[in-house]
């Protein structure tokens, strides 16, 4: 490797670190807070919490809610494991996913995220080519998750699953035209990876080298050739994998996912008096759950902050008083969101000192 090559791995080691500094969550913090006191403050009904039964039933779906939390981080875990080949052992897989959704978390979009997980990886010593497959396939399955079940949704309960009073997709209005193109968005950006990874490699390793040829990001060639032929490493080590090995991860994608919208079904039941447990109704909430995470993902503030807390109570009007919105709204978060920010602060000093010293 060349210096100049050594001086642009540098540069992007630092530009990863520098991600991961615990004082990024300065900014969410900041904005999540400042919305959420604007709109106590607006729509705040102290009258509300009195009707709260604060028992058992409001105990035990709240520890569902923290529970579903913890098997969330468990089963994205167990897909990380499976996906380098068991090299990581669980406590290992734990911790990066920590330092993973931390990033995530401060991050626009989930795309620095990613970014930033091939620093991690690479920093555990796994092989480029094994980084490169945990993270594009961890991609592919997250996307094709979304363009699953958005489909599926619309088709069995209408356009109600988006917003509340909408019979039809002309109900919707500027939500249903953005919902759509964040939905047709997110499926062509999956299936670009999918088509990378399973199908053509050979031509994200050619658009990387077009892409870089232009004169501003020439300095870029290099490490672009470098991971085009990581791409087409990992295409054929996935193509090898069982049709059982690809179910399971693909289950693992489903359930974490799930169990991450059912976190607010777990909240309004535990403090929504008379939440209908149907089927129906809970399925038309966990539907609520994924039009928000469209939106959100898609939103410029560092995981979606300040936005979520201010779009909230218009998708779930009709499960939540207005009064008792922020309330929901603020648990939901904590357990969510703010959860992965307190845990980075704790973990990342730690992970950083044990690699550094390494």
């Amino acid at each position: 490797m060349t210096p100049k090559n050594n001086d642009s791995l540098n540069k992007q080691e630092k530009a990863a670190l520098k991600h991961l500094t615990p004082t990024k969550i300065i900014i969410p913090v900041t904005l999540g807070v400042i919305v959420l006191v604007y709109l106590t403050w607006k729509d705040f009904d102290a009258n509300f919490l009195k009707e709260i039964q604060w028992n058992y039933h409001t105990l035990f779906w709240t520890s569902v809610a923290v529970l579903l939390v913890l098997f969330r981080h468990l089963i994205l875990s167990y897909r990380l494991r499976m996906l380098t080949g068991n090299f990581l052992s669980w406590l290992k897989s734990i911790e990066l996913m920590f330092l993973w959704e931390f990033s995530s978390a401060i991050s626009p979009t989930s795309l620095g995220g990613s970014i930033v997980a091939f620093f991690l990886l690479s920093k555990e010593k796994l092989k480029a080519a094994r980084t490169t497959t945990v993270v594009l396939y961890s991609i592919v399955l997250d996307t094709m998750f979304f363009a699953i079940v958005v489909p599926i949704l619309y088709l069995w309960m209408g356009a109600s699953w988006i917003r509340p009073g909408a019979h039809s997709f002309a109900d919707l209005g500027g939500w249903g035209w953005s919902l759509l193109a964040f939905y047709v968005f997110m499926t062509l950006y999956g299936a670009f990876f999918f088509s990378g990874v399973f199908l053509h490699p050979e031509l994200i390793k050619r658009f990387l080298v077009w892409v870089t040829g232009m004169k501003w990001l020439k300095k870029y060639r290099p490490n672009a050739i470098k991971t085009g032929d990581d791409v087409v490493l990992a295409s054929k080590k996935l193509k090898g994998k069982s049709t059982r090995f690809h179910l399971s991860v693909l289950g693992a994608t489903a359930l974490g996912w799930i169990s991450r919208f059912l976190i607010l079904n777990a909240l309004i039941i535990a403090l929504v008096p008379g939440t209908s447990l149907e089927f129906l109704s809970q399925s038309v909430l966990l539907g609520r759950s994924v039009a928000i995470y469209l939106f959100m993902a898609f939103m410029p503030t560092p995981g979606s902050s300040g936005i979520a807390e201010f779009i909230f109570d218009g998708f779930l009007s009709d499960y939540i008083p207005t009064g008792l919105s922020m309330i929901v709204a603020s648990l939901w978060r904590l357990l969510s969101y703010y959860f992965y920010l307190l845990a980075g602060v704790v973990i990342i000093p730690l992970w950083l000192k044990r690699v550094l010293k390494r």
